[in-house]
């Protein structure tokens, strides 16, 4: 299974193209569009929020709602563009407004630049934009409704945003809750704690990152490998967390508290009654690059985003003065729609690790697949 991505933040819209989708998946576009709205959702977020109003639109590879096995084409429309059109159209426009030289601390900008060999970072940060996340979104959600057909899901909530973090350690069932609050965190309280240190960093022209908890049950074991490194499942999770914008760092299970602890606290005990079991889940539901049937337990750290609507020192990148880095966009966290481009990214990555072991031409042949593993 393979996904393909294209498109910039403000053109004409945003494109993906699924290969390896078994056939006879029904697919149901009203649950895509609900992630794609969550994604825009949640406390912190900015103006752009209330001009798009994502909705898919599946162009190929499905029929009658069922997918045919042929590649998934799929698209989410940029309604901002009508707004940049004279300065984003392919067919021609003009170049020379809305030209971003002040590059920022923290984005692609000077990079970018230099590796592209442009002067305008706008050729850079459109497609380094968080936007494109839109069309991961639908993707993962396709995804997901493969996984789900295998009784495997993924859920995830908010740990914590800039500092606010909650300690407590929740059941599965419960995760599903967090999409009910206004910054997808259980703990009502310091959620509230958290909003007004976000009002706080708004009035400051400041913005904030967090930490997500990303879980998956149903999963069985043997997924992955121990004997090829670039399939090994705890790399190709990190890998798909980490390519998304944002995110600074990932663990699994105790993650790096097992470098702070003796392994007769870290490792998890084996257990035979009928099945082999553990009673703990330290290891996050991975072990030598494969699934054990455990819980998989993610957690990523997302950095404030680097447009500040105060700015940031920098250096222009054509007169090479010194000036207050552009602003761009008006979030102070995106924190929500960290969460569910999260669990997105995982569905696709963990939906490309079932299938690389699976295969199967159709939904039939996979499932039996899945149900003959012990």
């Amino acid at each position: 299974m393979k996904l393909t991505t294209a498109g910039e933040s403000h053109g004409k819209q945003l494109i993906g193209i699924i290969e390896g989708m078994p056939s006879n998946l029904k697919i149901d576009i009203n649950e895509i569009d609900e992630y794609l709205a969550l994604r825009q959702g949640g406390y912190g977020r900015g103006a752009r929020q209330k001009i798009e109003s994502d909705r898919v639109e599946i162009l190929s590879g499905v029929r009658n709602k069922l997918t045919l096995g042929s590649p998934i084409a799929f698209t989410v429309k940029n309604k901002d563009y009508e707004n940049w059109r004279a300065y984003m159209a392919p067919e021609g426009c003009d170049v020379t407004e809305k030209t971003v030289t002040k590059v920022r601390p923290g984005h692609a900008d000077l990079t970018g630049l230099l590796k592209y060999g442009q002067t305008d970072a706008r050729n850079i940060l459109e497609r380094a934009s968080a936007r494109e996340t839109a069309i991961r979104v639908a993707a993962g959600s396709i995804a997901r409704t493969y996984l789900k057909a295998l009784g495997i899901d993924i859920c995830g909530y908010v740990v914590g945003v800039c500092g606010v973090i909650d300690p407590r350690i929740y059941a599965f069932e419960q995760l599903k809750a967090a999409k009910k609050e206004p910054l997808y965190m259980l703990d009502k309280k310091l959620q509230s704690s958290a909003c007004a240190f976000l009002d706080k960093l708004k009035a400051e022209g400041d913005t904030a990152g967090g930490l997500i908890e990303i879980r998956v049950k149903g999963l069985k074991s043997g997924f992955g490998s121990c004997m090829e490194y670039s399939k090994k499942l705890d790399a190709l999770l990190c890998g798909a967390i980490m390519s998304v914008q944002a995110i600074k760092g990932v663990e699994i299970g105790l993650g790096f508290q097992c470098a702070n602890l003796c392994g007769s606290k870290v490792h998890d005990e084996i257990y035979y009654n009928g099945s082999f079991y553990r009673k703990t889940n330290n290891a996050g539901g991975i072990e030598g690059g494969m699934s054990n049937g455990e819980e998989i337990v993610l957690r990523a750290a997302m950095k404030p985003i680097p447009t500040l609507m105060k700015g940031l020192n920098t250096v222009d990148f054509i007169t090479k003065e010194p000036v207050k880095a552009a602003s761009e966009r008006s979030d102070v966290a995106a924190i929500c729609a960290a969460e569910i481009i999260l669990e997105s990214v995982t569905a696709f990555a963990l939906a490309e690790a079932v299938s690389e072991r699976l295969g199967g031409d159709n939904m039939d042949q996979v499932l039996k697949r899945y149900a003959d593993l012990r």
